[in-house]
């Protein structure tokens, strides 16, 4: 099977996400819709990734930055039917590496996908990094 990769946020098939952000994974789940609306309408990039035949939404990326020097990648997901065959790699290649922002210090969070990003260059932060955890 072969996927068209798209930064084209007017394509995303929104209930799609919502379905997959609500239902499918850790980190979204306590998102309402209007939540995962704005984060879609405010992301500073996208990436959709969608089989080239049927069209159809099978992953999505999401970045916000400063447009200048920094960037945070969020919500990178593949739909089970399209895992195993590296989208998720590819879909973060196109946002990172051949994106505006592939000289920009990136940052991520992630509980179960560290060999993907450290194939990026993403590191365990320095003694410098400071940050405010949730409070959910």
């Amino acid at each position: 099977m072969t996927y068209l990769l798209s930064p084209d946020k007017d394509r995303v098939d929104r209930d799609w996400l919502w379905a997959q952000l609500s239902t499918k994974v850790y980190w979204a789940k306590w998102r309402t819709r209007a939540d995962v609306e704005a984060q879609l309408d405010n992301a500073w990039r996208i990436i959709g990734a969608y089989d080239s035949e049927t069209g159809a939404m099978v992953g999505y990326a999401r970045a916000f930055s400063d447009g200048v020097a920094l960037a945070y990648l969020a919500d990178v997901y593949v739909e089970e039917s399209a895992r195993g065959q590296s989208l998720g790699k590819a879909m973060v290649r196109e946002m990172i590496d051949a994106g505006p922002g592939a000289n920009f210090r990136w940052m991520l969070h992630t509980s179960d996908a560290h060999g993907l990003y450290q194939q990026f260059g993403f590191v365990e932060p320095d003694a410098r990094y400071l940050e405010r955890p949730e409070t959910r």
